[in-house]
């Protein structure tokens, strides 16, 4: 028997929550609905989730506040689905933890496509060897999918565990945008760069937070990224 899927919907409209919900039903996940900021915090605690579709524009509590909290609580899966489409919103909410940014009015084919690689990449850290991995002060355990830091757990999203756990399983390589794209999103990669720019900025941030005295990630100008030896 096939485990299920578990999406909660965080969209006051009515109608755009109800045919995410189709959306998610169609795919043969099960969607669980939420209309307020507030009443997606009672989820939270209720349940684990396998992913969050979240709105920004939400009445109890700002969306930018939600995704926040999921943040505290690990590494959930968060595709923000929202209006507000400006650039700087859009990584702004990646830099504070989303995976995905869909503007609405959304193509319903897309956000189904998403959703599914994503969930994907996600089944795919989930299955990765239980091999801790070691450098310098990050100590990376693949099994339980935590990191931690100079002693400190930090909480990473999936996407910057992802960059992580490739370039930590590799040190030495040279992972150029384009592998790290493909190797994360597992999509060709059409060179948009600013996608990977802001998902490995964050991940270099949380880590300097931790520990501002060591440099763990460098960029090898021209070519890519690597482990700093």
């Amino acid at each position: 028997m096939n485990q299920t899927i578990n999406i909660l919907v965080v969209e006051d409209d009515n109608d755009i929550n109800q045919l995410l919900c189709k959306i998610i039903k169609k795919s043969q996940y099960d969607p669980q609905p939420a209309y307020s900021g507030t009443e997606a915090l009672l989820y939270l605690d209720k349940q684990n989730w396998d992913l969050i579709l979240l709105d920004l524009m939400l009445p109890g509590m700002e969306g930018e506040q939600i995704l926040a909290k999921i943040t505290e609580k690990g590494s959930i899966p968060v595709i923000i689905i929202s209006a507000k489409n400006e650039k700087e919103t859009k990584i702004n909410s990646l830099r504070s933890g989303a995976d995905d940014f869909i503007s609405k009015p959304f193509d319903v084919d897309e956000v189904s496509a998403r959703i599914d690689s994503l969930l994907r990449r996600y089944k795919h850290t989930n299955e990765t060897s239980n091999q801790e991995l070691i450098h310098k002060d990050i100590h990376l355990d693949a099994e339980s999918k935590t990191v931690f830091v100079n002693g400190n757990k930090i909480m990473l999203t999936v996407r910057e565990y992802k960059i992580l756990i490739l370039l930590m399983a590799s040190p030495k390589k040279v992972f150029s945008k384009s592998n790290v794209f493909e190797s994360v999103w597992g999509e060709p990669f059409h060179g948009d760069d600013n996608t990977v720019n802001v998902h490995m900025s964050n991940l270099r941030n949380k880590l300097s937070k931790v520990n501002p005295k060591e440099e763990y990630i460098e960029t090898i100008w021209g070519m890519g990224y690597r482990m700093k030896s």
